[in-house]
């Protein structure tokens, strides 16, 4: 029997402090398999990123967003600096394995990855931060879409952004970008594109959902159906993505299984899911201008791409100079 309670995440997840989605340990292993491997950024994002920073004199770069560590060790292996931080230790757990597993090469074994709430980051990070601040901040993968919008007066979104911008020096960038929430608000589902994000092909399904209060917005959850079967080419196979220490299996309570049973997914599947604040574009255009102070330079691209050239993309990336 499916109880009357609307999860905003998946079974397990720890939900004081700054919300971690991917506190089970299962979601975070799960979500390395729907992106692949460390290296499955596909290569239109690669040279996108890359050069954008480049073009912007950018060396020393802060991921605040690093997760597993995909974009950081993007970036180390372009030649850049990275200072890596997230408030997820669970997914933090898989780029500090990564640099211990590469730590002969110099730029990961001066890869400084630190745990940090955007809300309090400037204190997080205050060790290693520079104090003239960084070349460029990054926060991307939608990921600054899981910060929720806890008092309904973008209170903790305002202090997130305006803590990013203080972190970038003058003439340096900010990076932030998140999905088409318009397109999905307006139509109920994600743009169906192919993804330019991402080389991994584990996902079989996301479903989505949107909750709307009083006329408004407040809500989207996305369900990923992702296939966690072991395959013989893989780079990042199930068995090798368990940290050491780790159980085989997460640990479930009854009514937790008899909910994963509802769904009645054969066993090389896993279903979680995961929620995000729905950024409307223009609202949040204003939001970064603002975290600024005005002074700064906004340009926004969909899917890379000057934002008029594209009809419904799937991501809008803004790109902020201070000034």
């Amino acid at each position: 029997m499916v109880d009357s309670v609307y999860r905003t995440r998946s079974l397990g997840v720890g939900a004081s402090g700054l919300p971690d989605q991917y506190a089970d340990g299962k979601a975070a292993r799960v979500w390395q398999l729907y992106i692949g491997s460390v290296s499955s950024r596909t290569d239109t994002y690669r040279t996108w990123i890359c050069q954008s920073l480049r073009d912007k004199g950018c060396h020393h770069v802060l991921d605040v967003a690093c997760g597993t560590g995909i974009d950081s060790i993007m970036l180390l292996e372009e030649g850049f600096q990275v200072t890596s931080s997230d408030a997820s230790d669970k997914m933090l757990k898989y780029a500090l394995k990564e640099r211990w597993s590469r730590r002969k090469e110099d730029a990961f074994d001066k890869w400084v990855i630190e745990e940090g709430n955007w809300l309090t980051l400037k204190e997080d990070l205050e060790e290693v931060a520079p104090a003239e601040g960084f070349d460029a901040v990054l926060c991307l993968g939608n990921s600054f879409a899981h910060l929720p919008d806890f008092d309904g007066d973008l209170h903790n979104i305002r202090r997130a952004l305006k803590n990013f911008a203080g972190m970038v020096k003058p003439g340096g960038v900010l990076m932030v970008d998140h999905r088409n929430y318009d397109y999905i608000i307006e139509h109920g589902k994600v743009p169906q594109a192919n993804s330019l994000y991402y080389k991994g092909k584990r996902v079989k399904d996301i479903k989505t959902s949107v909750l709307w209060v009083d006329g408004t917005c407040k809500m989207i959850t996305l369900d990923y159906t992702i296939d966690i079967s072991e395959h013989p080419d893989d780079d990042a196979p199930i068995k090798k993505l368990r940290i050491e220490g780790e159980v085989d299996e997460p640990q479930y309570s009854q009514q937790a299984k008899d909910d994963l049973a509802v769904h009645n997914l054969p066993d090389k599947y896993s279903k979680f899911r995961l929620s995000y604040h729905p950024h409307r574009l223009e609202t949040f255009k204003k939001l970064l201008v603002e975290a600024f102070d005005g002074n700064c330079k906004h340009t926004v691209y969909g899917d890379f791409k000057p934002v008029d050239q594209v009809k419904d993309p799937g991501y809008y990336i803004h790109m902020v100079q201070k000034l």
